[in-house]
């Protein structure tokens, strides 16, 4: 290995500050080139009745499915399509319902210049998003968004590197947009995302996975040396009184510890009553887990009761049920 080599190699941090620090540069450069013509693709976009067709040749390809990928899970309809494709019958999947999404760093990528003139004979609406303004493609888009950068993180300036991260981010701020447009929530999103954690938490309820098998059940009059038994076998670190079949309090380990710090031989003449809480936090079967989550973060407790109308316990949900 060449002494150029190994000098070289000993930058290669250094290589790699100056193109994430490029790159960074060059995101923030987008915001002052936000126009009117980003506010119309979104007014287009969100207007769309049909869907979003991305199109692009190569990184700008590679790049528009994954914006196609981002539009459609968060609410708006979309994919990607390769413009070579539309020569060979994909042309039939638009309708003048549908929007087109154009992606070019030049502006004039001959395959996308080549089915303009299709996508216009059919009313189809362009958005274009390009580096240059003065491209042919800008020129024939009903709306254009400018993502220019002054130089490549590649040190030839040859490799597509902060400009297909521009176009990345741009693609961002189009979905973010249509989102809150759209009013878009985290109950919208879990419908679109039901496979993940997020969406497990928004769609499973308190009844899916509360515990209804051996629940320790004690009585405001059981004495706590007792209580402590069925505390332990509960293995929920806590015990719930019952009176003519309602709740009609709580009481955890850590009532119980405290309550023989305080009593100390008198912790056994004491009763559950003496230490219960009185108005435990009980949730309806309905509840979504994301809530029941919320519940227990904003409280500082570790478990809360299931219960219907007439306050009959039905189970118990507790922190580890909540990792769905």
């Amino acid at each position: 290995m060449s002494h150029t080599d190994t000098r070289r190699l000993g930058n290669v941090r250094l290589y790699a500050e100056r193109c994430i620090r490029e790159e960074a540069d060059a995101l923030l450069e987008l915001i002052p080139q936000l126009d009117e013509g980003f506010d119309k693709a979104v007014e287009l976009m969100f207007n769309c009745k049909g869907k979003i067709i991305v199109t692009g040749v190569g990184k700008s390809g590679h790049i528009g499915a994954k914006i196609a990928a981002t539009l459609s899970s968060t609410g708006t309809p979309s994919f990607f399509i390769n413009p070579l494709d539309v020569f060979h019958g994909d042309l039939g999947v638009m309708t003048p319902n549908d929007v087109v999404l154009a992606m070019s760093n030049s502006g004039q990528t001959d395959e996308l210049l080549r089915f303009i003139p299709m996508l216009q004979h059919s009313n189809i609406p362009i958005i274009s998003m390009t580096g240059n303004a003065d491209s042919l493609l800008a020129k024939y888009s009903d709306a254009h968004i400018l993502v220019y950068v002054k130089k490549e993180a590649c040190p030839l300036n040859l490799a597509p590197t902060s400009s297909t991260t521009a176009a990345l981010a741009m693609g961002d701020a189009l979905a973010i947009a249509l989102m809150e447009v759209r009013g878009f929530e985290q109950r919208d999103f879990a419908q679109f995302h039901p496979g993940g954690s997020l969406g497990r938490r928004l769609l499973t309820t308190a009844a899916d996975v509360m515990h209804t098998d051996d629940l320790p059940i004690i009585s405001p009059e059981m004495h706590l040396g007792e209580a402590i038994i069925h505390v332990s076998k509960g293995k929920l670190g806590m015990g719930v009184a019952m009176s003519d079949g309602r709740v009609a309090g709580l009481i955890t380990d850590g009532d119980i510890r405290r309550a023989m710090e305080r009593w100390q031989a008198q912790f056994f003449d004491k009763t559950v009553s003496d230490v219960m809480t009185t108005t435990p936090k009980c949730i309806p079967t309905t509840m979504k887990i994301a809530e029941v989550q919320k519940l227990m973060h904003k409280h500082k407790i570790h478990s809360v009761l299931v219960t219907d109308e007439e306050h009959h316990l039905l189970g118990i949900v507790d922190s580890y049920s909540c990792v769905v």
